[in-house]
């Protein structure tokens, strides 16, 4: 059986990022993580494998929509 790998939480700004779900069309990799809005840099904190791991992403940061990203 495999452990789960323990999360660091990351600083959260509502007012400067969103929460996105980078997604890539050709693999399916789906990357939870913040977008600043001004510079559209992406700070990536968790791969979601499942949809456990992407409530799991919601929960830590008490985000409930989060919008894919292509």
């Amino acid at each position: 059986m495999f452990k789960k790998k323990k999360i660091s939480k990351i600083a959260f700004d509502k007012e400067t990022q969103r929460p996105i779900l980078r997604c890539s069309i050709c693999t399916g990799e789906q990357v939870a993580g913040f977008k600043e809005i001004r510079t559209g840099k992406f700070q990536e904190v968790m791969v979601i494998r499942n949809d456990q791991d992407l409530d799991d992403f919601r929960k830590m940061y008490g985000i409930e929509d989060v919008p894919k990203e292509y």
